[in-house]
């Protein structure tokens, strides 16, 4: 058995890794520390499971997951984060996760999730396994936009499109020390503490559509 475990924090990646080698004897783990190392993992090894963490370089987390949907359809993307939003995990699971669960969370349940991937059965319906406050008690779109500017919104639209600082000033005539004011605006406004979880914020309330 082949199971794919990609973080970009060699501790956690490790850690992670240590987890899933107690799923049954035998099983073989293959890191990676990136988008680009995990797809190709995905894309030229014969893979049973993969454990993703949503914030690696490369990607944008969400076009990370959807590519890595593409090139295999049937393997179960099993998503960690730190990230305790249910529209986060929402997000990923619309991007073709199989299944989301909390680093929080004990490492009982994401061997369990595992199990239940290679039982084979039909991918998570809900971000259940997340603990977060309610939805509801989160800022609407509409509430969200409104506490953005224009020039805010356009560079949080670049962003959900995984681009770089330097790309987003040239893109918008801006300079590059201007566009990291931006987002570190907009990451106050979402109360998020990277781009990444921005972007998938975002894409999460309906802000990118």
């Amino acid at each position: 058995m082949n199971v794919l475990v990609a973080d970009d924090h060699p501790l956690v990646r490790d850690a992670l890794a240590q987890v899933v080698a107690r799923l049954r004897p035998g099983v073989t783990v293959h890191l990676a520390p990136d988008f680009p190392s995990a797809l190709r993992l995905i894309e030229h090894q014969a893979l049973d499971a993969a454990v993703i963490d949503l914030q690696m370089p490369g990607l944008d987390a969400l076009e990370g997951l959807r590519r890595a949907h593409a090139l295999r359809p049937a393997l179960p993307l099993l998503v960690v984060s730190g990230e305790p939003d249910p529209r986060v995990a929402r997000a990923a699971l619309d991007a073709g996760a199989w299944g989301f669960v909390s680093k929080s969370a004990e490492a009982e349940a994401l061997l369990q999730m595992l199990r239940r991937a290679l039982a084979g059965e039909p991918p998570a319906a809900s971000p259940a396994p997340v603990l977060a406050p309610p939805a509801a008690a989160a800022p609407a779109a509409s509430e969200l936009a409104a506490r953005l500017t224009a020039r805010q919104r356009d560079v949080l639209r670049l962003l959900g499109e995984g681009q770089p600082n330097r790309a987003i000033a040239e893109r918008l005539g801006l300079a590059e020390g201007t566009v990291k004011l931006h987002i570190a605006a907009i990451l106050r406004t979402l109360r998020v503490r990277n781009r990444t979880e921005a972007a998938l914020r975002a894409r999460a309330a309906g802000l990118l559509d």
